[in-house]
C-alpha cells in the first residue's frame, strides 16, 4: 500500500517559503503578477493535473471559492540527469498541458503551487549532484510558471538518504534567497509521536544550514491514526520536537507547523470523515498553525460502487460525501466561507383546469375533450363507453393531468 500513495497522495510535504511574505512579481513569461495572501499557499490542497481522472480547477472554484491549488508532481527524468519533469516523463521545459491548467486557474483569480519529491520515482535531489544544481533545477520550474510558492515533498525513499536530504534543504535556501518573497514550507512524514527517526534528521539538516521555512507539516496518516483525535495528538507531539529542535517557544512552533491529511480512506485503511477534517481545521486555527492542506482533489468526490470496491482510490474519497467536501475545509482555513450547497428548487406547475367529466352514455366525436381519472383525454376519433386510458391503442389520448 505505501507505493499506493504514490499515486493517491503525497506523505510527505515541503513547502518552501520565505516567512511574512504576502506578494510576489514575476518578471518572466508566466504571465504570473501578484501573487495571493500567503494563507491561500497554506490551504492550497493537491492536485494531479496530468494523472488520476484530473478534476475541472475552474469548477472546483466555481463550487467552493477555492483560489489555490498545490499540483503534484516534479521528478528527475526517469531515464536519470538533473532536470525537471513532471512524474519523470514530461519535461518541464516542454510542457503546455499544466500551463494550460494554470492558466485556467490564474484566469479565474487563482494561482499554484508546485510540489516536488513525493512517494516513488527519483528526486532531484537524489540525481542531482549537489544543492546548488538541485536548486538550479527547481529554479527552472519557478521560473517557467512564475511561481509564488513551492512544495517539497519529502518522503521515502528519499528521506533516508542523507545526501539527498542535504541536497534538498540546501536547494530550499538557496530558492528562498533567490526568489524574495517565495512561499516555501517542509513536510515530512507524520507519527503518532509527531515524526520519526528520519523526520527529525531532516529537521537537524535545517537547522544544521540554517533554514527556516514558512513551515514544517507532517502527514499524521497510514501509520495507525485513528481519526481526528489521533492527528491532532501528533500535532502536538511534533510542535513539542520543533521547539526542542530549534529552540522556539510554543506559539512559535505552531506558527512554523502545518498539517497534511489525507481525505476518506487512506492507504492502509484509515478513515478520515468530513467532522475528522473539521477537527483538526478547529486544532489548526485555534494554535495559529501555519498550513492546512490534504491529499488530494482528484479523490475529493464521491466513489461509485464500480470504482471503489471497498480499497482506496486514486479518484475518489471511499466516504459518503458531495463533490468537493474536502476542499472547503481549506477555504475555511485561507479565511473564507465556502458557499452552500443549496439544490435548486423545482418549480410547481401550475395545474391544468380539468375538462368535463367522461361520461359512459355521451358518444364523442374525434377531438372531443373530456377528464377521467384526474388527466384531461382528447378523443381521436368516435367514441362511446370507452372509458379513457383503458388500452393504449384505444380511442382516447393522454393530455396530462388536471
Amino acid at each position: 500500500m505505501r507505493r499506493l500513495r504514490a499515486c493517491l497522495g503525497a506523505a510527505a510535504v515541503v513547502t518552501l517559503a520565505a516567512a511574512g511574505s504576502t506578494a510576489l512579481v514575476a518578471g518572466n513569461a508566466s504571465g504570473a503578477t501578484t501573487a495571493l495572501d500567503n494563507r491561500w499557499y497554506a490551504a492550497a490542497p493537491y492536485l494531479m493535473p496530468l494523472d488520476n481522472d484530473p478534476p475541472d480547477p475552474a469548477a472546483i472554484m466555481d463550487a467552493t471559492d477555492l483560489k489555490a491549488f498545490q499540483l503534484a508532481f516534479v521528478l528527475a527524468p526517469d531515464g536519470g540527469g538533473c532536470t525537471p519533469t513532471w512524474g519523470g516523463t514530461v519535461p518541464v521545459s516542454s510542457d503546455t498541458a499544466v500551463r494550460s491548467v494554470i492558466d485556467t486557474i490564474r484566469a479565474k483569480g487563482g494561482d499554484v503551487s508546485v510540489s516536488i519529491g513525493g512517494y516513488g520515482g527519483t528526486k532531484l535531489g537524489q540525481a542531482c549532484a549537489d544543492p546548488a544544481a538541485t536548486a538550479a533545477a527547481y529554479q527552472q520550474v519557478i521560473t517557467k510558471y512564475g511561481l509564488h510558492a513551492i512544495d517539497f515533498d519529502l518522503e521515502e525513499p528519499e528521506y533516508e538518504n542523507t545526501a539527498a536530504i542535504h541536497n534538498e534543504i540546501g536547494a530550499a535556501k538557496i530558492l528562498q534567497q533567490n526568489n524574495p518573497g517565495l512561499y516555501v514550507s517542509v513536510t515530512t512524514a507524520g507519527t503518532a509521536d509527531g515524526t520519526g527517526w528520519f523526520g527529525k534528521q531532516m529537521l537537524l539538516e535545517a537547522k544544521s544550514q540554517g533554514f527556516t521555512p514558512n513551515n514544517f507539516s507532517i502527514m499524521p496518516f497510514d501509520g495507525g491514526f485513528n481519526g481526528a483525535a489521533s492527528q491532532t495528538g501528533a500535532l502536538t507531539n511534533f510542535n513539542a520536537i520543533l521547539r526542542s529542535t530549534f529552540g522556539w517557544d510554543e506559539a512559535t512552533a505552531y506558527a512554523h507547523e502545518g498539517f497534511s491529511g489525507m481525505n476518506g480512506r487512506s492507504d492502509t485503511g484509515e478513515y478520515f470523515t468530513q467532522a475528522d477534517f473539521q477537527t483538526v481545521l478547529d486544532y489548526a486555527t485555534s494554535h495559529h498553525m501555519d498550513r492546512f492542506t490534504f491529499w488530494s482533489l482528484n479523490r475529493d468526490r464521491q466513489c461509485t460502487p464500480a470504482d471503489n470496491g471497498g480499497r482506496t482510490s486514486g479518484t475518489c474519497s471511499s466516504v459518503p460525501q458531495n463533490s468537493w467536501d474536502f476542499a472547503k475545509y481549506s477555504v475555511k482555513f485561507a479565511g473564507v466561507t465556502p458557499p452552500t450547497t443549496t439544490p435548486t428548487p423545482t418549480p410547481t406547475p401550475t395545474p391544468t383546469a380539468c375538462k368535463t367529466a367522461w361520461n359512459s352514455a355521451t358518444a364523442y366525436t374525434g377531438g372531443s375533450e373530456v377528464s377521467y381519472n384526474k388527466h384531461n383525454w382528447k378523443a381521436k376519433w368516435w367514441t362511446q363507453n370507452e372509458a379513457p386510458g383503458a388500452s393504449q391503442w384505444g380511442p382516447w389520448q393522454d393530455e396530462g393531468a388536471c
